[in-house]
């Protein structure tokens, strides 16, 4: 198999995988859930997916890819999705970003962007927009520090835990 065949094959694959997303998105409203499909694929297999369950399950966090991780960290048994693909039918929000990021995924490929989710009333460009933005600059909500000066006992038990998993 040549570079463009293998190419062109892997391409054939996670477009699939991204039919697949968007699936799982449209079947997601039909079920009183979000547009927001995902799926977690490793070895070229689908290992777990995920919808938008935020409304049917009362859970701010219960987004699509967020979803997606929590059953493929389940079904491999770790923590971390190295060597795994999340493919979402939509741009990650900064919360679904973040989880991707402490999740380990190697990749990220999705269809609609975050314009795309504004015109069909999910607006997440405000979040977006707050990250750029240090929180005492205009975050709806006082972000503060509060100085204690046992602040650090447990990073200090953390680090005399001679079991501890490191991550």
């Amino acid at each position: 198999m040549t570079a463009n065949t293998e190419e062109a094959s892997v391409q054939d694959v996670e477009r699939a995988w991204m039919e697949e997303a968007i699936g799982l998105a449209t079947t997601s409203v039909k079920n009183g859930g979000g547009p927001f499909g995902a799926l977690i694929a490793k070895g070229g297999e689908i290992v777990a997916i995920g919808n938008n369950k935020v409304t049917s399950n009362l859970d701010p966090t219960a987004h699509g890819e967020v979803s997606a991780i929590r059953a493929a960290c389940e079904k491999l048994g770790t923590f971390s999705l190295e060597g795994c693909v999340l493919v979402t039918s939509c741009e990650p929000c900064p919360m679904c970003l973040s989880s991707a990021l402490w999740a380990r995924v190697d990749r990220i490929v999705f269809a609609a962007d975050r314009d795309d989710a504004a015109v069909a009333g999910f607006d997440d460009r405000v979040f977006y927009d707050l990250f750029e933005k240090k929180p005492s600059d205009l975050w709806p909500m006082s972000v503060e520090r509060v100085d204690m000066p046992n602040r650090m006992a447990p990073f200090d038990a953390w680090l005399a835990k001679s079991d501890r998993i490191d991550y």
